[in-house]
């Protein structure tokens, strides 16, 4: 059988973003009007923290199975629920009259996540030259910050005239129409695996992943856990620790969004090629560590200057990190896992999300300030920078393991 040939243009490369971006829309816009929210709901910080951990465990419980599945259906059937979730999302925290509807609603916003990273990979390499895909998932990627930007600045601008459940509202029909947009540029036809000349797809069984994966896992973990530790807060940060106003302050998170999009496509266009992606990794880590140590000077000094500075390094570097890893662990499985092996990655930058803020929540309400969460944070990434040194200089190329079974040892990948 000859490969189904679908053009990759523009058209796709948009839905594709609009589907990473959609799924976060509802966390990044809480999170941007989080003092209309704890206020309104009459609830603590740290509850609020406890918001975005419901979520992102949602999105990192929910990857690993919809990551296998991703491997077996439809473009479409993808997009419908990736879309669908979110606008379910989105309508229920409109409707929110207790922090028990905005945990229903971080629920599904976590599941529609979920699927969000092994679907869209899964559309790349069925449809995108492999000498493009790096370019393709940094771009793609950045649709998650032009979430960002899209929730800094118009939820705090539409709330102060519409209220936080306004703007969910107006996001839900959003969500709706880029659902019926993305069906119909996304390819109807079923695309064909370029390396097995067979309908994509995982054999029964348990699925063999290179052992890397694991390595990128971690990362993605530790990552997550510092990028949604400074996400979740530093709108309500900038506010109550160096004095902007409501709108002010969740620019920041605009700002960071802005310089994520711009980073990621940069980043994505970095890996393309044969160069090391840990390399990379070292250098987003310790960035994203030094950007998180500029945000707790800003708190102690409570400075505007070293705010922004800290705001631009998270967005240039920590907001980079998904693209590497994701475009890194591409390169190392066939075409006919890669929903699996997303999905794996997925759940380590899930569960990290899911314990950034819970931790930053829970630090704040003990030592009643952000000091102790920043230097957990800039810990973390520092961590990060160590684990990609080793990953560069010893990868573990000759171990795989089983999705489903104990680590094993191995000869091949």
């Amino acid at each position: 059988m000859r490969l189904q040939q679908k053009p990759a243009g523009a058209g796709l490369l948009f839905v594709l973003s609009c589907a990473m971006g959609v799924g976060p829309l509802l966390m990044y816009g809480l999170s941007a009007t989080s003092s209309l929210v704890i206020d309104s709901l009459q609830i603590t910080p740290g509850q609020f923290g406890l918001l975005a951990a419901v979520c992102f465990l949602s999105a990192g419980l929910s990857s690993g199975v919809l990551g296998r599945f991703s491997d077996q259906m439809r473009g479409r059937t993808q997009i419908c629920l990736i879309f669908g979730g979110a606008a379910a999302s989105m309508a229920l925290a409109a409707l929110a009259g207790n922090i028990f509807w905005l945990v229903a609603a971080a629920v599904l916003s976590g599941a529609a996540q979920a699927i969000s990273n092994p679907a869209t990979n899964r559309l790349v390499m069925d449809h995108v030259p492999a000498q493009k895909r790096a370019g393709w998932i940094g771009v793609k990627q950045s649709g998650v910050q032009g979430s960002q930007f899209f929730a800094g600045v118009a939820f705090p601008a539409v709330a102060l005239v519409a209220g936080w459940r306004g703007i969910a509202g107006l996001s839900c029909a959003l969500a709706l129409v880029l659902l019926i947009v993305s069906w119909r540029l996304i390819p109807s036809g079923v695309r064909l695996s370029p390396d097995t000349g067979r309908k994509t797809g995982p054999k029964a069984g348990p699925v063999r992943l290179p052992g890397i994966v694991w390595v990128y896992t971690v990362y993605a973990l530790l990552s997550g856990f510092g990028i949604q530790a400074t996400n979740v807060y530093l709108p309500l940060f900038s506010q109550h620790d160096v004095g902007l106003s409501l709108v002010t302050a969740g620019l920041t998170a605009a700002a960071a969004g802005a310089v994520g999009v711009a980073s990621r496509i940069v980043w994505g266009q970095r890996i393309v090629g044969k160069g090391n992606p840990f390399t990379l990794l070292i250098v987003l880590g310790l960035g994203a560590a030094t950007g998180s140590a500029l945000l707790l000077s800003a708190g102690l000094a409570h400075s505007g200057i070293l705010l922004w500075c800290g705001v631009l390094l998270h967005g240039a570097m920590g907001l980079a990190i998904n693209v590497v890893v994701m475009a890194g662990m591409l390169r190392e499985i066939p075409s006919n896992k890669v929903g699996a092996a997303s999905g794996r990655v997925a759940l380590g930058l899930y569960l990290g999300f899911a314990a950034g803020p819970l931790a930053m929540g829970g630090l704040l309400s003990a030592f009643s300030g952000f000091v102790a969460g920043w230097c957990v944070v800039t810990v973390v990434y520092l961590a990060c920078a160590v684990l990609a040194g080793i990953g560069r200089l010893h990868p573990p190329s000759s171990v795989s393991f089983r999705l489903g079974a104990p680590l094993q040892f191995s000869d091949k990948n």
